[in-house]
């Protein structure tokens, strides 16, 4: 048996053990804006739903580690105290994890990651179109629990209107766990399918990737590639030489790259995807 004193261990090392022990996480995909409207996207694993009546989630955007900055949700939920809470499946997990690179601030990651902004009811943020369920929230509370690298801010949301896509539904009207597929953070790279079990994400690239934005129009706009093909294939520092608007790939060409793609051979993919 290994013991730890907390205190006497380098916080990185301390996060890790963390995440790795305190596993699989729900994720919240938190959209936000700021004063000024400039729209934020970027998903937390320090989440969950504790209330019912009133119903009340709370997250928790943590102080980076690395410089002790705050993230830019923390920011706007400060300023405007509104979040739409979306949640997170499989068919969109690589795009998630592409949108918590960290651009500048004022780049809006529903461009940089592929996703569709859908106006709120009743507040500003919009809500992303293919997540499975959307929480409009108002934010009740924001509690800081330290003022160093890796300290959280407990963000207490209250949920003000829900809106479900009728297909994850059973005959019933409730939430089919298989039709909703939803994943969870476990630590490092890995994740867990709720009806599959566990996978690997690559991170996104520190240098920044290009964002599905930047990709040629053919493969943005593709029949054949998903979302989550198109999130592998922005996260790139920069598109391969060759590659631009002029080329069109055919669909059985796509489907080549997507072989490529389904064992992380992203440039070969690329390569395919040029011929």
């Amino acid at each position: 048996m290994i013991t730890i004193d907390p205190k006497e261990i380098p916080t990185p090392k301390l996060h890790g053990y963390l995440l790795g022990a305190v596993s699989p996480r729900p994720i919240c995909f938190a959209s936000t804006v700021d004063s000024k409207g400039s729209v934020n996207l970027s998903p937390y694993s320090f989440f969950n739903v504790f209330s019912a009546n009133p119903p009340v989630m709370i997250f928790s955007p943590a102080r980076r580690v690395r410089d002790n900055t705050t993230k830019h949700t923390l920011e706007n939920v400060l300023e405007t105290k509104e979040v739409v809470i979306n949640i997170v499946s499989y068919e969109m997990v690589q795009q998630m994890s592409l949108s918590s690179t960290e651009y500048p601030k004022g780049v809006n990651e529903f461009l940089k990651a592929g996703f569709t902004e859908v106006p709120s009811d009743v507040v500003k943020p919009p809500r992303v179109e293919e997540a499975p369920v959307q929480f409009e929230c108002k934010v009740n509370e924001v509690i800081a629990l330290g003022n160093h690298g890796g300290a959280g801010n407990l963000v207490i949301c209250e949920v003000m209107k829900i809106h479900l896509h009728e297909e994850i539904l059973d005959e019933n009207g409730r939430i089919d766990p298989l039709k909703i597929d939803t994943v969870a953070r476990m630590g490092g790279n890995w994740y867990s399918r709720a009806k599959a079990g566990l996978f690997e994400v690559e991170k996104p690239l520190r240098t920044l990737g290009i964002g599905v934005d930047a990709l040629p129009e053919s493969i943005r706009l593709s029949t054949v590639l998903t979302g989550n093909d198109l999130g592998i294939l922005a996260n790139v520092e920069a598109l391969p030489e060759g590659v631009n608007d002029e080329i069109k790939p055919s669909d059985e060409t796509q489907k080549k790259a997507q072989e490529y793609l389904k064992t992380g051979n992203v440039m070969e993919a690329w390569k395919i995807l040029q011929q």
